[in-house]
């Protein structure tokens, strides 16, 4: 047969759409084992429907965010665990909105990948599920993009959307932080998504580390180690907020302590961190000496074992280590906020209380 006469489909150029319907039919199977009051229909549709009850709200705000999981990505590949990831996703969007107050309601994904691997593509689906369940939102909608040769064989990249409700007067903005009030950390599980790109330079470049090495200061390898999903702390969170005088919360994030607390307290006012007064994580000393890190740097790159922060009166701190504490989690009294000098060079100084 002539090639100017051959008949060609898309699948000849790479993106196969029977392969595509029968994952969204596996989505929507995930999909209906994050259930929600308010969710209408189904994954399939143009658009996912969300029907706002808005009875225990006088003023509601809705309040959204959207966040990938970045370089963390490359070490799913390397290990070809897909499972977790999804959570990952889920945990840096709810996280961010959270700290406003918000309760999760909906969340929303993007996937592109240059051919669809049905195996990996469920299991993130999953991971993404499993996040929904634990932030206590619904997995309504998404986007799967085939985009050959775009992407490696079996790589992929990922973007979440969450959208959440609060009260307007019930809205978390750090406008009644004053001078004296403590600084309540929660225990992170780990480097959860920030910081990978210089993680991967120290563990693979520096020290020529692979993925499956066992890390006796780990007791476990280091794919592993690196793969230890976001913490979600919706939980913790609404159940603070419920009696408690939380006046600010700071998801550390990109940026680290320093930088996420930075955007909470009051220009007027900077704060201090008690040394030695929260559990670190092994992979935290064990990058810094690895990698030569100041501590400074640290603290502006790495959560450095904190996940989230909340700044209450003293009077009330430690009610909110036992109330986290209560859920069998941690959570540590890490320093408090002070009052800004016209000498002051940085935001925050060390104390040893």
């Amino acid at each position: 047969m002539n090639e100017s006469n051959k008949k060609i489909t898309y699948a000849d150029a790479g993106v196969d759409i029977d392969k595509a319907d029968n994952f969204v039919k596996s989505i929507k199977r995930i999909a209906s084992e994050t259930p929600r009051i308010g969710v209408m229909g189904e994954i399939g549709g143009f658009g996912g429907l969300f029907s706002l009850n808005i009875e225990n709200y006088a003023k509601p705000v809705l309040v959204s965010s959207t966040d990938g999981v970045g370089t963390k990505l490359k070490i799913a590949f390397a290990t070809n665990r897909h499972d977790t990831i999804g959570i990952d996703l889920v945990a840096m969007c709810v996280n961010d909105i959270i700290v406003q107050g918000a309760k999760p309601l909906f969340f929303l994904d993007y996937f592109a990948t240059g051919s669809l691997n049905l195996e990996i593509a469920e299991k993130i689906i999953e991971g993404i599920a499993e996040g929904c369940r634990r932030a206590k939102c619904a997995l309504i909608a998404g986007e799967t993009a085939e985009m050959p040769d775009l992407y490696k064989e079996n790589e992929y990249d990922l973007a979440g959307f969450v959208v959440g409700v609060v009260d307007n007067d019930k809205i978390i903005d750090g406008s009644e932080i004053r001078v004296g009030h403590k600084l309540v950390g929660i225990a992170s599980s780990g480097l959860h998504s920030n910081g990978y790109s210089l993680v991967r330079k120290i563990c693979f470049d520096m020290l020529k580390m692979d993925v499956d090495t066992y890390v006796p200061e780990f007791e476990k390898t280091l794919g592993e180690e690196l793969l230890i999903p976001t913490r979600i702390y919706t939980d913790a969170v609404m159940s603070l907020i419920k009696g408690l005088p939380v006046h600010a919360l700071a998801h550390i994030t990109g940026g680290g302590i320093v930088e996420n607390l930075i955007r909470v307290v009051p220009q007027t006012t900077n704060f201090v961190l008690y040394k030695n007064s929260w559990h670190v994580p092994p992979i935290f000393p064990f990058l810094q000496k690895a990698g030569n890190i100041e501590a400074h740097e640290m603290m502006r790159t790495f959560n450095n074992g904190i996940g989230m922060i909340a700044v209450v009166p003293e009077s009330a701190a430690q009610d909110v280590v036992e109330r986290i504490t209560g859920m069998n989690d941690k959570a540590f009294v890490i320093g408090e906020v002070v009052k800004r000098k016209k000498s002051d060079t940085t935001r925050f100084q060390w104390s040893e209380k």
